[in-house]
C-alpha cells in the first residue's frame, strides 16, 4: 500500500487541464482541413479525384469538404499540385446537424448546446451506453481513452454504463451493419426518454469507407435521430470531449 502511494506521488498530476487550458497536440495531428481557394487552378479536381470517400466536391463554385465523410487521410493534400489543401491543428469539429459538417469556405461553426430543459436534465450527470454498430475498433479505442486518468471523463459527470435502461443516451460508432441494425433499434428503444444520440466517427456519420455497401446502412441517423456528430477517422479524444461539453453547455 505504501509503495502504491509513493508511486502515485512520484507520478504527480496527470489529468490535462482541458477545457481550462489549450491542449498540447502532436505535430502530426490532423485537424480541420482547409482550402486556399485562391491557389486552386481553374478546372483542377485533383483533390476530389483522389478522395476515397467522395468527401470533396470541386466545381465552378469552389471546393466543398464533407467532414462527415472525411477520413483525414491526407490523400487530397498530397495530390494538390499547388499546396492549396492543408490540415490544421483545429480539433473542435463536432456539429449538431449533418449539414453543418459540409464546409464551403466559411468558418466552421461550433456545436450549439442543448435547450435549457435538456441542459438541466443532463448538464451535471450524463450516462451513456456505447454501441459499436460494426466499427473497426478505432473509434471505440478513442472513446475508451476518455476514461483514462489523462482525460478523466468522470470529472464532468459523464460516464458509460452497461445497460441502456440505465442510460440517458447512446454513443454510436461504426457504420451500422445489417446485423447491427435491429440491435441498435432495440437499444435505442430501451433508453428512457428524453434521450440523446451521439454519432462518433466517419462510419457512424456517413458509413465512412463502407458507404453504400449492401450490408451497411450508411451511419446512425439512418436508424435513429442523432443530436451530435463528431467527425474523424477516428476522432481524437479531445474532439469527442469538446463535442460532449459543448452539447451540455459546459463550454461555449
Amino acid at each position: 500500500m505504501l509503495r502504491a502511494l509513493l508511486a502515485r506521488l512520484q507520478q504527480g498530476h496527470r489529468t490535462i487541464s482541458f477545457p481550462h487550458g489549450e491542449p498540447s497536440l502532436p505535430d502530426r495531428f490532423r485537424g480541420l482541413p482547409v482550402v486556399d481557394q485562391a491557389k486552386c487552378r481553374d478546372g483542377c479536381r485533383a483533390c476530389a479525384e483522389v478522395c476515397p470517400t467522395d468527401a470533396i466536391a470541386a466545381d465552378e463554385h469552389g471546393v466543398r469538404i464533407d467532414l462527415g465523410r472525411c477520413l483525414f487521410c491526407t490523400e487530397c493534400r498530397d495530390a494538390c499540385p499547388d499546396g492549396a489543401m492543408q490540415y490544421t491543428a483545429e480539433y473542435r469539429l463536432a456539429q449538431r446537424t449533418r449539414d453543418d459538417l459540409v464546409l464551403t469556405g466559411e468558418t466552421l461553426k461550433r456545436a450549439q448546446a442543448l435547450g435549457a430543459e435538456s441542459r438541466r436534465l443532463f448538464g451535471r450527470s450524463l450516462k451513456l451506453r456505447q454501441v459499436s454498430a460494426g466499427g473497426c475498433n478505432g473509434c471505440e479505442s478513442d472513446v475508451n481513452v476518455l476514461n483514462t486518468v489523462v482525460f478523466d471523463l468522470g470529472r464532468f459527470g459523464i460516464q458509460f454504463v452497461a445497460s441502456p435502461r440505465h442510460a440517458d443516451g447512446l454513443l454510436i460508432t461504426g457504420p451500422v451493419t445489417e446485423n447491427m441494425q435491429l440491435a441498435l433499434h432495440k437499444t435505442y428503444d430501451a433508453v428512457p426518454s428524453p434521450k440523446l444520440v451521439i454519432a462518433v466517427g466517419a462510419c457512424a456519420i456517413s458509413g465512412g469507407p463502407y458507404r453504400d455497401h449492401v450490408e451497411v446502412h450508411n451511419g446512425a441517423d439512418s436508424v435513429v435521430p442523432v443530436d451530435l456528430y463528431v467527425p474523424g477517422c477516428p476522432p481524437h479524444p479531445l474532439t469527442i470531449l469538446d463535442g460532449l461539453l459543448r452539447l451540455l453547455g459546459r463550454i461555449t
